[in-house]
């Protein structure tokens, strides 16, 4: 019982950052933009979610800097998919090394105490559950919420069935009058504000500060999530679910069961999730139907 509860806890606790960031791969993909940025967008979500709590002191200013660092990158990924129409992968992979490159300068010139770690950050308030561990309510509340009322806005709401539209047939969205570059553009802007807000709760929510390591190949299993929940919000929260799980694993054994744990070789734990992650895109890659004009540049002359 004790096992189940503290591996319950540890998923609720390393959960959101993935599914948030999961959610804004869906929103960017599902417009018709393959976003391989998501680990940068989350790095500067971290670094400046981090950054802005403790020049405020608040984390509730932290989460809105985080947020805001990710919706930049989103934009600038944008501006190089949409306008530039560059290859929407190197693109990507670009945004991710840029954000590897600037966070670690700021980092050393202006936050970093020791070793590349900050100061302790302001953290978001959490609940303990007996004594097998403690919840983040605030997380929890945005990880569940959040792809409901996406998926009700895909269903429902006029501007999310344009997204939806404009990642399957992007003609006809033209033909309806409406830009279809606007629309993607607002679809990368918010995967980007998401998978920062996902970034700014490593620190805010998880570790207390922010180090250089960060997001250490999360935005890389959101990725992941993104395929493994076949491009549905629900769906990915689900597949973000489940890679917690493997990664509270650890922790869940090591509590419960001391010794069990203390003889499996630590690197196990650590490669795990993303060994995992790569199983299951083998398995998934081919039988998940993206979008029908993900990753393809829309041309309004082309015929």
């Amino acid at each position: 019982m004790r096992a189940v509860a503290t591996l319950l806890l540890s998923v609720l606790a390393f959960a959101p950052p993935v599914a948030l960031t999961a959610l804004g791969a869906v929103v960017s993909e599902r417009a018709g933009v393959i976003n391989l940025g998501l680990e940068g967008m989350m790095r500067f979500g971290a670094f400046f979610g981090a950054w802005a709590a403790l020049a405020s002191g608040s984390v509730v200013i932290g989460l809105c800097g985080g947020a805001a660092g990710g919706l930049a990158a989103g934009l600038l990924l944008a501006a190089l998919a949409i306008w530039a129409r560059a290859d929407q992968i190197v693109a990507g992979i670009g945004l991710n090394l840029l954000a590897l490159g600037v966070c670690t300068f700021l980092l050393e010139r202006g936050l970093s105490v020791f070793g590349g770690v900050t100061d302790p950050v302001p953290m978001l308030p959490s609940l303990a559950i007996g004594t097998w561990g403690q919840i983040g309510v605030p997380t929890v509340a945005l990880m569940l919420l959040l792809p409901v009322l996406v998926t009700w806005a895909y269903a429902r709401l006029p501007l999310g069935l344009r997204l939806r539209a404009v990642g399957e047939l992007p003609r006809a969205v033209a033909t309806a009058g409406l830009s279809v570059a606007r629309l993607r553009f607002l679809a990368v802007g918010l995967s980007g504000a998401l998978a920062g807000l996902g970034g700014a709760l490593l620190p805010l929510a998880i570790l207390g500060r922010y180090e250089d390591r960060m997001p250490a190949g999360q935005g890389f299993i959101a990725l992941a999530a993104l395929v493994f929940g076949k491009w549905s919000p629900l769906g990915a929260l689900g597949a973000a679910l489940f890679f917690a799980a493997a990664e509270g694993l650890q922790l869940s054994l090591g509590l419960s069961f001391p010794t069990l744990a203390a003889s499996i070789p630590k690197g196990f734990f650590l490669a795990f999730p993303y060994a995992l992650t790569l199983a299951l895109l083998a398995g998934f890659i081919g039988k998940a139907r993206p979008p029908a004009a993900d990753g393809v540049p829309y041309d309004p002359e082309a015929r």
